[in-house]
């Protein structure tokens, strides 16, 4: 059903926007199959952490654990595994299958940004659902590194959706191996695969120019 109701919605939507095959959405394990998935807001135990009221545990706001990102930002995705899979030594420790991503979210339906909103409405990190966000568009994806030989998350400068300074790029108060680890990220994300950043989140990542492609709001089943 998952299949039949992309190739119904889809084509009509890049069909009105005269866009091309590398709009399609596309689910990036299609041409990473060793690209690790873990949406956190198909989950009902993730939470917003350092908000002014404390951590706010959220619902589970996805149907399904399957990510979806447009065919072009997936193809500059494997650009990065491929470039994180070839380091067998980074800070002192050995990766014997090297390094590589982990998602946490990638296209996000239209209506779950008005609900993230209403839990939380700052916009330096939600962005406001009457322009809607990058997510909504399948064009940015919130992503780590994970050691590929154990999937084990590598340590960051904080955890997922940590609502803080902390979060930032211009953070520098951190051990040295913990930055080395959000430079690596960054740089294989922006000078290997030519994706843009956002300072306020070492996770974030999105195609240039995303924000122009339609809003989409769908769930998949």
């Amino acid at each position: 059903m998952k299949k039949l109701l992309l190739l119904l919605f889809i084509p009509i939507i890049f069909y009105a926007q005269n866009l091309t095959v590398d709009d399609e959405m596309v689910n990036p394990k299609e041409l990473i199959p060793d690209i690790k998935i873990d949406l956190r807001y198909a989950s009902a135990s993730h939470k917003f952490t350092n908000t002014p009221d404390g951590d706010i545990p959220l619902p589970k706001f996805y149907t399904a654990n399957e990510c979806l990102i447009l065919l072009k930002a997936a193809k500059m995705l494997a650009v990065a595994q491929d470039s994180l899979r070839k380091i067998r030594h980074f800070n002192g420790k050995d990766y014997p299958k090297g390094i590589g991503i982990k998602i946490w979210d990638g296209y996000r339906p239209h209506t779950v940004q008005y609900l993230f909103w209403d839990i939380y409405p700052n916009s330096t990190y939600i962005a406001p659902p009457s322009g809607g966000s990058m997510h909504n568009r399948g064009g940015a994806m919130d992503v780590t590194l994970i050691d590929l030989a154990t999937g084990k998350e590598l340590e960051m400068p904080t955890v997922f959706d940590d609502f803080s300074t902390a979060a930032s790029h211009s953070n520098y108060d951190l051990p040295q191996n913990v930055i080395n680890k959000r430079q690596l990220l960054k740089d294989v994300m922006c000078k290997v695969a030519g994706f843009s950043y956002y300072e306020g989140e070492w996770w974030h990542y999105n195609v240039p120019g995303a924000g122009n492609y339609p809003l989409l709001d769908f769930q998949l089943k």
